[in-house]
């Protein structure tokens, strides 16, 4: 703890507020908050602590604070806060899962369209459904049974809806605003439970149909019933009083938190949303923030109840959210919240294996690496190759990787400018001069270690830029690769030696991957350059074209084939003058005749 943090700690006011605690180049790296600031924002900086909040505590340099008057403006200025800055330690629930709705749009001639985005358009929203597939049955048993507009602008003339019975076609007719609105409140009715006597209404038609043996009508009302029993009673109601509801439950273990959403639409059970993170504050406060940033994405439309388990401040959240918020003590809806809170905890305990095998073979290897090389844990890689055909379009890459994972991107490529072609070290002292004399002058974040894809020779170059030209001091390793161009020596040191590593390790898998990955980068990158360099050299002599022209032809046709294959007309369409097109086309006829002798 350094003396800023003492002086700050010793006068804190303890009263509720939001934290935000930044590292050393001044960055917002978590904020949270608190009902007493003073007890909260000490206790990260006493006692002990698990692996992970250790890590967060080693990086705070410093912090600010915001006092509120209350709880709930303690929780609404943190969620504005985690949005604002979005700290790298904090939730965020940046999954892109989305669930689909059904709308009726509020338009003069309303249709019912399938969406995954809920806004404040005076639209009416049903949902949401489990997946795209349940939406889209569900809407095509409406559009059967209800003749509201299916098209998306209206056209001049009826169209096969309307002799098919399903729609009204106010494209010719005149319908009236109270039609609309009483087939608007039959769907809002069929789906907020009222299919069912939808089927009873049309079972009755069934019958009389096929009592008057009008059995292709009788026929129509058959399917129709068996279609609503397929898509609206395939689910157990698991409540009676068709309330929209979501039920929250969650569970705690080595700092870590699993959240349980399930959804209850139309007394059915229907959904649940899984959500596992890393907590740094009480649980019961992790819950609320996890509940305001959930509704605030726009997907995740508000239902007209929430159920949450023992603890919880219902009242902040009913404020936050304005909504009705309960906390059953017995009954179904009890039985709701421990099923959650038990899905919550199985989770938490089948995850907690992969998480280990993950940190083993992530963060667990720079650990063991680290170790091995007698440094610091290196959980900031990069990772530096070239590549080149007998020295023609020379290139290089740099990969990232950040506890033991690729970060794609701070991937960097490099056109080599002053090496020569056959000079792999001059190449390797030019990205990495050009690398790090950037680095330092845009004051990104230096690297834990440095990792060459090559022996002695890079190394050497590597260090003479990194320690000699650039004063800076990073660890600087080699990997040497074995006949079958496979990683198997790690160099380190000066003069560099071989650190002994069992190919089994997870160190020497993860050296692998950064191998693996930086080879793949390069070769990539190398192989775009040679195609696009081989495309233009095709086209290099043409009377007429210079380079201007050369990218217009190709941008045009996409191809060199078909500018070869290109009339003198088509030439001229692209933009050619009629005197150069007659020229090109003279030129591939001449090369063709040439290629078939």
């Amino acid at each position: 703890m350094n003396e800023l943090i003492e002086q700050k700690l010793a006068i804190l006011p303890e009263m509720p507020g939001c934290y935000l605690m930044k590292d050393r180049q001044g960055t917002i790296i978590y904020v949270g908050k608190a009902k007493v600031l003073k007890n909260r924002v000490r206790s990260y900086f006493t006692g002990t602590h698990d692996a992970k909040t250790q890590r967060l505590v080693s990086e705070i340099m410093d912090f600010e604070y915001i006092v509120t008057s209350s709880n709930i403006e303690a929780l609404v200025l943190e969620l504005n806060l985690i949005k604002q800055h979005d700290p790298k330690y904090n939730i965020m629930l940046k999954d892109d899962k989305s669930y689909p709705y059904l709308k009726l749009t509020a338009e003069r001639h309303p249709k019912l369209i399938i969406t995954r985005q809920v806004k404040k358009d005076k639209g009416k929203y049903f949902g949401p459904y489990p997946h795209a597939h349940a939406a889209s049955e569900t809407k095509k048993l409406l559009d059967r049974l209800y003749p509201y507009r299916k098209c998306h602008t209206l056209p001049d003339r009826v169209c096969l809806y309307y002799h098919l019975g399903q729609c009204l076609a106010p494209c010719v007719n005149e319908v009236q605003e109270d039609t609309y609105k009483s087939m608007v409140e039959d769907i809002s009715r069929f789906l907020n439970g009222g299919y069912k006597q939808m089927k009873k209404e049309l079972t009755e038609k069934m019958k009389s149909a096929a009592e008057n043996l009008e059995f292709e009508r009788a026929k129509e009302y058959r399917d129709q019933i068996a279609n609503i029993e397929a898509v609206m009673e395939k689910q157990t109601i698991t409540m009676n009083d068709f309330t929209d509801r979501d039920i929250f439950g969650y569970a705690v273990d080595r700092g870590w938190m699993c959240v349980q959403v399930f959804f209850v639409r139309q007394g059915k059970l229907i959904e649940r949303d899984v959500s596992l993170f890393p907590v740094y504050q009480e649980p019961e406060e992790e819950l609320l923030t996890f509940i305001g940033q959930f509704y605030g994405k726009s997907e995740h439309l508000l239902p007209k109840e929430i159920l949450l388990p023992q603890g919880i401040d219902r009242e902040i959240i009913r404020q936050l959210l304005q909504v009705n918020v309960l906390i059953p003590q017995r009954g179904k809806k009890k039985d709701l919240v421990n099923l959650a809170i038990k899905n919550a905890q199985m989770s938490l305990k089948e995850k907690f294996q992969l998480i280990e095998r993950q940190e083993s073979r992530t963060i667990g290897a720079c650990e063991e690496l680290g170790e091995a090389m007698n440094i610091t844990i290196p959980l900031h890689i990069e990772a530096f190759d070239n590549s080149h055909t007998y020295g023609a379009d020379p290139v290089s890459a740099m990969v990232s990787f950040v506890d033991g994972k690729p970060n794609r991107k701070d991937y960097r490529k490099f056109k080599t400018k002053t090496a020569a072609a056959h000079d792999d070290y001059g190449a390797m002292r030019e990205v990495v001069r050009r690398r790090y004399t950037r680095v330092l002058k845009e004051e990104l974040p230096l690297p834990d270690l440095i990792v060459i894809d090559g022996g002695k020779g890079q190394m050497e170059v590597a260090r003479e830029i990194i320690e000699d030209e650039l004063g800076l001091s990073i660890p600087i390793a080699g990997l040497a690769k074995d006949d079958k161009h496979q990683t198997a020596e790690l160099l380190y040191g000066d003069p560099p030696e071989l650190i002994p590593l069992k190919r089994t390790s997870e160190a020497f898998y993860l050296l692998q991957r950064i191998q693996d990955e930086v080879h793949r980068f390069a070769i990539t990158f190398h192989r775009q350059r040679r195609e696009t360099n081989s495309l233009a050299s095709t086209l290099d002599g043409l009377p007429g074209v210079g380079p201007k022209r050369k990218n217009m032809l190709l941008k045009h046709f996409g191809s060199v084939k078909k500018i070869r294959e290109a009339s003198a007309l088509e030439l001229q369409k692209a933009g050619l003058p009629m005197t150069v097109a007659e020229k090109v086309e003279t030129y591939f006829q001449n090369e063709t005749l040439r290629e078939n002798k």
